[in-house]
């Protein structure tokens, strides 16, 4: 027995921090493959020569049901060419979702034929995420919480989690119910038994549980050996490729191999954060300890066009004076869900009767422009954007439409390479850190290439 030629995975992630998340778990697997910024040519996908794993990197998770059904159709479609055995649509792995935004409901609704199946797995314990009897659990700070009760996803300001049975959170988004193949199944090798009662209970999407190595060995088999009778598409987090390896390195079909090697330090290095999280709030103040120069950006300054000119301009002129110091630029939106920055800005987007979401756009369009500013100016090598929902805008303004993961910096980010036309992008290293990723001295790691430095 072995795998297939080709493809073996092609997915979609629903946003660039989540779906390179994707690419690293299967490149440092010893499975090589590349995420594109938008559906590829035939041409662009011919340079990358024989991949295991195609993904493409979206911003779904930020938007409506209806421009989910404007735009995910065609990347299905570009999906299924691959021949991949998996389909994945990649969702974060604290779920944070909701019927009128990042609905992973309506995302299955399009991709689900009539007679259609989907298994539904986010556990992934390698980032610190459980689920057990369908309940989600996700770490922070060194607790383990109960994602209604996270305390940063549980107050998110666009998605808050307030329901943790993925289960009853999916069912809110289809009208498809959502069965589950728990932990008992899974350690008692009943797994596929379960299975087969849940689609034959009618749910046409079942949930996973993953606590440990073995229940995420177990569901990865589950997943593959659907996937090879037939294209399978699935619904979840980088944790879907975490358990395909585990499942492919228990049958022998996977190579033994260390992750990538560390990147070695960069002379200089920018970065700039949309991020609310918290997690990345104290990753910036150490930053802060660490040289770096916090460069704060007035995000209320977006919603009028000549006064958000002028604050790019300042920002740029301030990283680029930073750096003439021999310091790293940090540019920061928000240090956490406390900042005053963060009520501001939503005062001064109620006032002016904007939407949320294309101010939200507009800010991660102008971080990018100002990290693309600064990278050519400087002529820097590396660079970094922290925040999901950040990183799909941002990333779009660096000139690279295809990245590669080069060497690990902590679970869930790594150092990727950049692909691009224009010479003064093209071989970027740049991290895609979402908000609840990297531990408190992540921005010191970034400047080094990989985990080291103080703790």
């Amino acid at each position: 027995m072995s795998l297939p030629e080709g493809p073996l995975v092609a997915w979609y992630g629903d946003d660039f921090t989540g779906a390179s998340a994707v690419m690293e778990v299967l490149t440092f697997a010893g499975f090589p493959s590349v995420l594109f910024f938008e559906t590829p040519s035939a041409e662009r996908l011919a340079r990358f020569g024989d991949l295991r794993g195609i993904g493409i990197a979206g911003e779904a998770r930020s938007k409506s049901p209806a421009w989910m059904a404007a735009n995910l159709p065609p990347v299905y479609e570009a999906l299924r060419a691959t021949g991949a055995p998996l389909l994945h649509y990649k969702v974060c792995s604290t779920f944070d979702s909701a019927p009128h935004v990042g609905s992973i409901g309506k995302a299955a609704d399009l991709a689900m034929g009539p007679d259609d199946w989907a298994p539904l797995l986010i556990g992934a314990p390698e980032i610190g995420r459980w689920q057990a009897f369908g309940t989600l659990f996700a770490a922070a700070g060194g607790d383990v919480y109960r994602i209604d009760r996270h305390p940063t996803m549980s107050v998110h300001p666009v998605t808050p989690m307030d329901e943790a049975d993925v289960r009853r959170h999916l069912e809110r988004q289809t009208e498809k119910t959502v069965g589950l193949v728990d932990l008992r199944a899974l350690k008692t090798g009943r797994g596929a038994t379960a299975l087969a009662e849940a689609r034959e209970a009618g749910h046409r999407i079942v949930a996973l549980d993953v606590i440990d190595a073995e229940t995420l060995a177990a569901a990865g088999a589950l997943i593959w050996d659907e996937a090879v009778k037939g294209q399978l598409f699935a619904l979840g987090s980088q944790g879907v490729e975490y358990a395909l390896v585990a499942a492919w390195r228990a049958a022998g079909l996977a190579p033994e191999i260390e992750t990538g090697a560390a990147g070695g330090p960069a002379a200089r290095v920018a970065v700039v954060s949309g991020s609310c999280s918290p997690i990345t709030a104290e990753q910036i103040a150490r930053a802060g300890s660490d040289g770096y120069a916090l460069i704060p950006l007035d995000a209320t300054a977006a919603l009028d066009a000549e006064a958000w000119t002028a604050e790019k301009a300042r920002v740029v002129a301030a990283s680029l004076a930073a750096i003439g110091e021999g310091r790293d630029p940090l540019v920061h939106s928000a240090r956490g869900p406390g900042d005053p920055a963060v009520a501001a800005l939503r005062e001064a987007v109620a006032r002016a009767g904007a939407k949320a979401d294309e101010v939200n756009d507009r800010i991660g369009e102008g971080l990018g422009a100002i990290l693309d500013a600064v990278v050519r100016e400087a002529r820097l090598t590396r660079a970094a954007i922290a925040g999901g929902d950040t990183s799909s805008a941002a990333a779009r303004a660096l000139g690279v439409y295809a990245v590669t993961a080069e060497a690990p910096l902590a679970p869930g980010v790594a150092l990727l390479k950049g692909h691009g036309d224009d010479p003064a992008t093209d071989g970027l290293q740049i991290a895609l850190k979402g908000g609840q990723m990297g531990p408190p001295n992540f921005f010191e790691q970034l400047r080094a290439g990989g985990p080291g430095g103080r703790s």
